[in-house]
């Protein structure tokens, strides 16, 4: 009982106080007597939260994906889109998304964040299935904004929930796991789109079928999601009081906290000022910036080639293989060896010899550009990476709200950036934007190299200053204090 006494100390502010700490508070006296397993604890919240972390994300690439498929479905012919129209389309939806973020950092401090993601879901669902109705440019692009906007939570929510329930090493593996329902979107997108392009003599047409049935199914899970995903672990009714304690305990060594609702300005300050997250930032930037062919134009690419709408469907699916594959490969690794920074590298190799197949083969070279197009897809793992570097290394309630908005916006930047590259006066070789993606993914590489080398530099200068005083250590876990002002904190690399 003295370490959680020490841990809600009188040093620890008031009005900084997490949430966790009142719940230690009121549960000190028998809530340990029985030893909890945490390996079975683990599987335990892994079952009740990564069922609907990882099809809430499925849903946002998902119901994104479906405007690349729909492209060699005749939406264009269809809505009478001409020039640039389809890709300010797309490009508009990541606008909307940015803008959506600087709301997200007050809601995500003030509303919990898997109320606010089911929300969101539900009503992304109806944005989707809106699409469907679209008359022309100005109608399709209004439903696909605000598609954008309800879309932006679900990075940020994903982020602040995983941190929630898992040390900095568990959620590694976690944010994977979620995270590679982007691969999975993108094979089963395929399937769709080749299904839907066999529907004919319908009233409608195929890829407006696709957008309301993705809509429907997608509301659905929003709804599940805001009632069956608890708003905290100390609020989640399938978790007994000895488990919650064992769990808070487990998790205070990230000493980021759990939940608070007061909005700390000072933090959103420090954050703003914060060199780390600018580094994160311009990374992100620059990784996505390549999404913009997994997301948007990656079967306009392969129709190039002379093929059907539905063979160029089935073709896009192996780019979601290599998602899937590479996603894993890193979730796990860092998991057993760390070494974020290496791992972001390894993922950007790929992603420059995708960027170089495509930009120098001839487009006679079938083989070799479908391999490009493919390998290009390793470089979406490496925004689990960031995301989770992102939670491993901000601390304070406000500051960990702010940074997982700016890091998810930030990936909406590089996917206005992305479509833009894919200017008509370039079709059908597009090669600007295959130059773009190998630029961008080599710049990203080096700038992973500059971060390692920062936070080794800061925890060597931590390491030089003593502590007095060990109890500190303790009451820091739970004080609300951000990496900046926590002289304990230590950074992951």
């Amino acid at each position: 009982m003295g370490e959680i006494q020490s841990e809600i100390g009188p040093q620890t502010p008031t009005n900084q106080v997490d949430d966790a700490v009142v719940y230690l508070k009121d549960h000190q006296n028998g809530a340990l007597d029985s030893q909890v397993d945490l390996s079975a604890l683990r599987r335990k919240i892994d079952r009740r939260l990564m069922p609907y972390m990882f099809c809430c994300y499925v849903l946002q690439f998902l119901d994104k994906v479906m405007l690349n498929y729909a492209a060699v479905m005749g939406i264009k012919k269809d809505l009478g889109l001409v020039g640039n129209e389809f890709s300010n389309v797309a490009t508009w939806v990541f606008i909307a998304y940015l803008i959506a973020e600087v709301p997200n950092v007050y809601f995500l401090q003030k509303v919990p964040a898997a109320k606010w993601l089911g929300g969101n879901v539900f009503l992304w669902g109806v944005a989707a299935a809106a699409s469907a109705g679209a008359r022309g440019y100005q109608s399709l692009l209004a439903a696909r904004i605000f598609l954008g906007i309800f879309e932006a939570t679900v990075g940020p929510s994903l982020m602040l929930i995983s941190s929630q329930y898992y040390t900095k090493s568990e959620q590694a593996p976690r944010f994977t796991i979620w995270y590679m329902g982007l691969g999975v979107a993108q094979i089963i997108g395929g399937l769709i789109s080749f299904g839907f392009q066999h529907v004919h003599h319908a009233s409608l047409e195929g890829w407006r079928i696709m957008f309301l049935v993705l809509g429907l199914v997608t509301s659905v899970v929003g709804g599940l999601t805001f009632f069956f995903l608890p708003d905290t672990p100390m609020k989640a009714p399938w978790l007994s009081d000895s488990e919650k304690v064992a769990l808070l305990q487990h998790v205070s060594e990230n000493q980021t906290g759990v939940w608070s609702t007061t909005l700390n300005l000072k933090q959103i300050w420090e954050a703003v000022l914060d060199i780390q997250l600018w580094l994160l930032t311009v990374i992100t930037i620059l990784i996505s910036v390549s999404s913009g062919v997994v997301t948007t134009y990656s079967s306009t690419l392969i129709a190039g080639f002379g093929f059907s709408g539905p063979i160029s469907a089935l073709l896009n699916t192996p780019g979601g293989i290599v998602s899937i594959f590479f996603t894993l490969l890193v979730g796990f690794g860092i998991r057993k060896t760390s070494n974020r920074w290496a791992w972001n590298v390894l993922c950007t190799i790929p992603g420059i010899i995708g960027g170089a197949l495509l930009s120098f083969l001839p487009k006679t070279n079938k083989a070799g550009v479908l391999i490009g197009i493919y390998l290009v897809n390793a470089i979406v793992a490496t925004l689990p990476i960031l995301y989770q570097w992102t939670m491993a290394n901000c601390a304070g309630h406000t500051k960990r709200a702010f940074a997982s908005a700016l890091v998810a916006g930030s990936f909406s930047v590089g996917n206005i950036i992305g479509p833009q590259t894919f200017q008509a006066r370039d079709a059908p070789q597009y090669q600007p934007a295959k130059i773009a993606v190998l630029a961008t993914q080599a710049a990203a590489a080096v700038l992973s190299v500059v971060l390692f080398i920062y936070y080794k530099w800061q925890n060597r200068q931590r390491d030089q200053t003593k502590r007095v005083d060990e109890n500190g250590v303790d009451e820091t876990k739970w004080s609300g204090l951000t990496d900046k002002e926590n002289p304990s904190f230590r950074y992951v690399y």
